[in-house]
C-alpha cells in the first residue's frame, strides 16, 4: 500500500484562510444581511413601479372618459356627463393617493430595515 501524499503546509494555510475569511459567523452574517437588504430594496422599488404603472393605466382610462364625456357634454347639453367628468376625475384623485401611500410606505420599510 502506498504511503499518503504530504500536501504542502502553505496550502493548507491559504486554505484555512479562506475558510476563515469567507466563512466566519460575522462574514456570513454580514453577507446575509446585506443581500436581505438588497432584496427588499428591490421589492420596495417593484413596488413603486407597479404603482406608477397602475397610476399611468388609471390616466389613460380617466383621460379618456373625460374627453368622450366633455364631447359629450357638448354635444348634447346633458348634464348626466357631468357625473362622468366628476367621477373621472375622482378615479385620478384616488389612484395619486394610492401612489402615495404606497411610495411613503416602501419608504417607511426600506428605511426601517437594517441595512448592516
Amino acid at each position: 500500500m502506498s504511503e499518503p501524499t504530504k500536501v504542502n503546509a502553505q496550502i493548507i494555510d491559504v486554505i484555512n484562510q479562506t475558510q476563515t475569511a469567507t466563512m466566519s459567523p460575522q462574514v456570513v452574517t454580514t453577507s446575509g444581511a446585506g443581500k436581505a437588504y438588497q432584496a427588499v430594496a428591490q421589492s420596495t422599488a417593484m413596488a413603486v413601479q407597479d404603482a406608477t404603472d397602475t397610476l399611468r393605466n388609471v390616466s389613460t382610462i380617466a383621460t379618456t372618459a373625460i374627453g368622450v364625456a366633455m364631447a359629450q357634454l357638448l354635444a348634447t347639453g346633458d348634464p348626466k356627463y357631468v357625473t362622468a367628468l366628476t367621477q373621472a376625475q375622482g378615479m385620478m384623485t384616488s389612484a395619486a393617493n394610492d401612489f402615495t401611500s404606497i411610495g411613503t410606505a416602501a419608504s417607511t420599510v426600506l428605511n426601517s430595515f437594517p441595512s448592516s
